[in-house]
C-alpha cells in the first residue's frame, strides 16, 4: 500500500487523484491533505479518509477545521511544507497551481518521498535543483500531464540514447483558429471555454496562450534530458493522441487515450503495476478524424518565449513563469488583455540579468521579485489608461 500526501486536494487534479483512491482502498491511503481556500470540501475530505495532518493556506479557514476534524491543522507555505515532508508519507502528489509549488516539492524530495507531479511550474523554474535533488536522494518522480505521461509510456523499456525526438501534442486550445486580430478583443469567459479538457482557470488560460504547451516543452528537457531541438510540439484538436517519440531507426510510438485526467494520474500512483480503470475505452472506429499541423509561433509568442527561456536557462525560465503568474491572474481580473499577457512576459524576460546556475533561494527571490514588479507594470498602465 502506498501512503499518499495530496498537496491541492480540492482542486480538478486533487479531487480526482482521491477519487483513484476511493476506487483502490487497498492500494492507497490518503495520510496528508492541502486545500487553499475551500475548508468546506477539505473537511468533507477528512471525514470520508481521515488523514494524519491537513493544511490550508488561508490561516483564516483554520478554526473551521479545527471545529469540525480532529486531525493536525496546519497553515500558510508552511503548512504546505509540512505535509510534503509527513512522515507518514512515502509518495507526496503535487497537484498544486503556481510557483507556490516548487517549495514543498524541493522538501518532499529531500524528505526522500516519491513525487507524482501535476504542479509545471516545479520544473519550468526550478528544473536544474529539483532534477539534482531527485538523483542526490534516489526518488522517482512520476508525470501526471498527460502529455508527459505518454512519452514515460512510449520510453518504458527503451533506451533514451536512441531517441531522436520527441513531440508533445496540444489541443490548441479555444483560440487556436483565431486571428490574432481576433485575440485581441479576447476575454476570459471566452478563453476560459476550453474546447476538450476541465481544468483550473489558470491553466485553461494557458492553454489558450500556449503558454501551457510551452511549460511542458520545458517540463520534457529536464524529465527525459532531451534536448530542446529534439522537443517538437503539434497541435491536435481532437487530443487523442497524446503525444509520440521517434527513434533513431525512424519507428514512431504514440500513446493514445480519450482526454480523461484520471488515467495518467493513476497511471503515476500505480507505476509499475496498471490497474483496472473505469474510464471509458478508446473506440477508434467512433474518432472521424486526427488532425495535426504545427503551432503558429508568432500568434502564440508564448510557446516562442518558452523554447528561448528554456535554451538560455538559469533563472530565466523563472523570470517567464512568474511574469506568466502574474499576467494571467490579471487578465482573469480583468485588469489586462489577452495579449498583453505575452506583451509583459517579453518585457520581463527582457530586462533580467540572467543568474546562470541558480540556487533555489535564487529561483525563489527572482520569482517573488518579478511577479512584484510586474504587478506593478499592470498597476501602471491601468492608471495611465484611467
Amino acid at each position: 500500500m502506498k501512503h499518499i500526501s495530496i498537496l491541492g486536494s480540492t482542486g480538478s487534479i486533487g479531487t480526482q487523484t482521491l477519487e483513484i483512491a476511493r476506487q483502490f482502498p487497498n492500494e492507497f491511503k490518503v495520510v496528508g491533505l492541502t486545500a487553499n481556500k475551500n475548508s468546506d470540501l477539505l473537511l468533507n475530505q477528512i471525514k470520508e479518509f481521515r488523514p494524519k495532518a491537513v493544511a490550508i493556506m488561508d490561516k483564516s479557514k483554520v478554526d473551521d477545521l479545527l471545529n469540525f476534524s480532529s486531525c493536525q491543522v496546519y497553515s500558510g507555505i508552511e503548512g504546505l511544507n509540512k505535509i510534503a515532508m509527513l512522515q507518514e508519507a512515502d509518495t507526496v502528489v503535487n497537484a498544486l497551481v503556481g510557483s507556490i509549488g516548487i517549495e514543498p516539492t524541493y522538501n518532499a524530495i529531500k524528505n526522500k518521498k516519491n513525487i507524482a507531479l501535476a504542479n509545471k511550474e516545479t520544473l519550468v523554474a526550478a528544473g536544474s535543483v529539483i532534477m539534482e535533488e531527485v538523483k542526490k536522494n534516489n526518488v522517482a518522480l512520476m508525470p501526471i500531464d498527460s502529455e508527459h505521461s505518454a512519452i514515460f509510456q512510449c520510453l518504458n523499456g527503451e533506451s533514451i540514447n536512441e531517441v531522436s525526438g520527441i513531440t508533445l501534442t496540444c489541443s490548441g486550445g479555444p483560440f487556436k483558429n483565431h486571428t490574432r486580430e481576433q485575440l485581441h478583443s479576447a476575454n476570459a469567459d471566452d478563453a476560459l471555454k476550453h474546447p476538450i479538457w476541465s481544468m483550473g482557470n489558470k491553466i485553461t488560460i494557458d492553454s489558450a496562450t500556449l503558454m501551457n504547451k510551452g511549460f511542458e516543452v520545458i517540463e520534457a528537457h529536464w524529465l527525459y534530458g532531451i534536448d530542446y531541438d529534439k522537443i517538437k510540439v503539434i497541435i491536435h484538436p481532437q487530443s487523442i493522441v497524446h503525444s509520440l517519440v521517434e527513434f533513431a531507426d525512424k519507428s514512431v510510438i504514440a500513446q493514445l487515450g480519450l482526454p480523461d485526467m484520471k488515467i495518467p494520474i493513476q497511471y503515476a500512483l500505480s507505476y509499475p503495476k496498471r490497474f483496472q480503470n473505469l474510464s471509458k475505452s478508446l473506440d477508434l472506429t467512433k474518432i472521424k478524424t486526427l488532425d495535426f499541423r504545427e503551432p503558429d509561433f508568432e500568434k502564440f509568442s508564448c510557446l516562442k518565449y518558452a523554447y528561448e527561456a528554456g535554451i538560455k536557462g538559469g533563472t530565466l525560465p523563472a523570470v517567464m513563469n512568474a511574469a506568466n503568474e502574474a499576467a494571467v491572474y490579471a487578465f482573469l481580473g480583468n485588469q489586462i488583455r489577452f495579449l498583453d499577457i505575452p506583451r509583459l512576459i517579453r518585457k520581463m524576460m527582457d530586462g533580467h540579468s540572467l543568474i546562470k546556475n541558480p540556487a533555489l533561494k535564487d529561483i525563489l527571490e527572482t520569482d517573488r521579485k518579478v511577479k512584484e514588479t510586474t504587478k506593478n507594470i499592470i498597476e501602471e498602465e491601468m492608471i495611465v489608461e484611467n
